[in-house]
């Protein structure tokens, strides 16, 4: 009966194993973008045969939604593990920039998913459910420290983080949507009062000086 047992189990356990392997490779092929984006790429790219693709994955949407719900399904527990980080501005900015590799991969099914991802969709309701929650408790940490400013909600700050990285389709838009974020970020935190009342009398001092 054991024997049997394993035998029974193995087959699941290597069918698990492949779709994992074809996730992980469509993911890739994806962000990469470009004609070499196909089906096939994805199953060689994953070591195995285009009939065990599609026995997973009956339809090119089907993959591409895979896909996407795994990525924001593995966000959403980034955000949970760095909820106990020390510092919780550079936890919130840590997953903003993972989020750009999400934004790559998504762009490369932009056409597949307009459909399934549009505005009232199924789909549409699990991502933007999952990633307000995951960028609300981020936020939230921030706040309650102190650290950032409370008049921006998570859902404007998926708004600004997504605008920045879909301004441009241009080769190195990921090193410039880095950018950006780190600029939004820092500019979203709070500053000390001293350093504050420091900026604020500094002209007067100039001012002093001119007058002598």
């Amino acid at each position: 009966m054991d024997d049997h047992s394993d035998q029974t189990r193995r087959p699941r356990a290597d069918a698990v194993r492949n779709r994992e392997r074809v996730l992980e490779a469509a993911k890739a092929v994806f962000s990469a973008g470009g004609p070499e984006a196909s089906l096939e790429a994805v199953a060689k790219r994953a070591g195995v045969g285009i009939g065990t693709l599609y026995r997973h994955f009956p339809t090119r949407e089907d993959l591409f939604e895979a896909v996407y719900r795994r990525e924001v399904e593995q966000l959403s527990e980034f955000a949970e593990q760095l909820k106990s980080a020390k510092d919780p501005v550079d936890a919130l900015r840590r997953w903003l920039r993972s989020g750009v590799e999400f934004v790559a991969t998504k762009k490369g099914m932009v056409a597949a998913l307009a459909l399934a991802v549009q505005s009232g969709s199924e789909l549409h309701a699990f991502s933007f459910d999952r990633l307000t929650k995951a960028t609300g408790s981020l936020l939230d940490r921030a706040v309650a420290a102190g650290e950032m400013r409370a008049d921006i909600s998570p859902e404007d700050l998926l708004r600004a983080f997504f605008g920045m990285c879909y301004i441009h389709d241009q080769p190195g838009w990921q090193s410039t949507a880095l950018r950006l974020l780190d600029v939004f970020v820092d500019g979203l935190r709070t500053q000390p009062a001293s350093k504050t009342k420091a900026r604020a009398t500094r002209p007067a001092k100039s001012a002093a000086k001119r007058k002598r």
